[in-house]
């Protein structure tokens, strides 16, 4: 009956920690070639919600500027004085377009991962 009751203990405890988890973290699937070579179109993503800082270099996910109900997977360019940010992409097809400035409100989080596909 111990067992049964740590193995509970246990189960309760993962599921608390996965909400928690959840609650900072989320995951979004790349679509587009515009952030090859580093990320390809169908790759998925572990997205901080909560990051302390975004900094020159960072990806981010954030609201399109030009289209407010998409959500945009893009490369930190600059960081302004007032935390405005200005988002590339990597392709070179894209080269010389510039996203921004976009507001901190409109980041939805910075990128730590890339989780799938495992073989690349």
């Amino acid at each position: 009956m111990r067992r049964h009751g740590l193995l509970l203990a246990a189960a309760l405890l993962f599921v608390l920690a996965g909400a928690v988890a959840r609650s900072r973290f989320t995951r979004v699937a790349v679509s587009g070639h515009s952030m090859e070579p580093a990320l390809r179109d169908g790759d998925w993503l572990i997205v901080d919600r909560v990051p302390d800082r975004i900094t020159r270099g960072d990806i981010v996910v954030a609201r399109d500027p030009r289209m407010l109900d998409r959500l945009i997977v893009k490369r930190v360019a600059r960081v302004g004085t007032d935390s405005e940010l200005m988002l590339i992409s990597d392709h070179p097809a894209h080269a010389g377009e510039v996203i921004g400035p976009l507001r901190a409100v409109d980041v939805v989080g910075r990128v730590r991962l890339r989780y799938w596909p495992l073989a690349r």
